[in-house]
């Protein structure tokens, strides 16, 4: 027999030295966790308050971070509301994202939310985006003549 057959089983998820596998306190402990996410999440993606024990200058810049990311992913798919914005494409994007978490929809509700915002605001007309263009259609370039 090796070191190896002799070895302890491994505790399944949640089970072994140092968990506490329920009760009360663990219940409470869960909740409190639950909370402290929570409250970072808003403040990263939603413009909630910093929560305590945080470097509020920290998660400003990572909270512009991914500001910036989702506006370089709507970008790509609307580049017509970055054409009529022009150099006001950013500050727009960074009001109307400030304050509101990324869709549950992902990308393309994003996008589509903030054109919403946009038209609604008087800032784009009333006019459609151009048609969404297969994602292969990126891959092969338009020959002429």
């Amino acid at each position: 027999m090796t070191d190896l057959d002799r070895r302890p089983p491994e505790a399944a998820p949640g089970e072994g030295p140092g968990h506490d596998s329920g009760g009360a306190a663990g219940s409470e402990a869960r909740a409190e966790l639950a909370r402290a996410q929570a409250e970072l999440l808003a403040a990263l993606v939603a413009g909630g308050r910093a929560p305590g024990g945080f470097d509020r200058e920290r998660l400003r810049i990572q909270s512009s971070s991914l500001i910036a990311k989702r506006r370089g992913v709507v970008a790509r798919l609307r580049p017509d509301l970055l054409r009529a914005l022009g150099g006001d494409f950013a500050a727009e994007f960074e009001a109307y994202a400030r304050d509101r978490p990324k869709p549950s929809g992902g990308s393309r509700a994003d996008a589509r939310d903030f054109a919403e915002a946009l038209r609604a605001a008087g800032r784009i007309s009333d006019a459609p985006g151009p048609p969404a263009r297969p994602w292969w259609a990126r891959l092969t370039r338009r020959r002429t003549g």
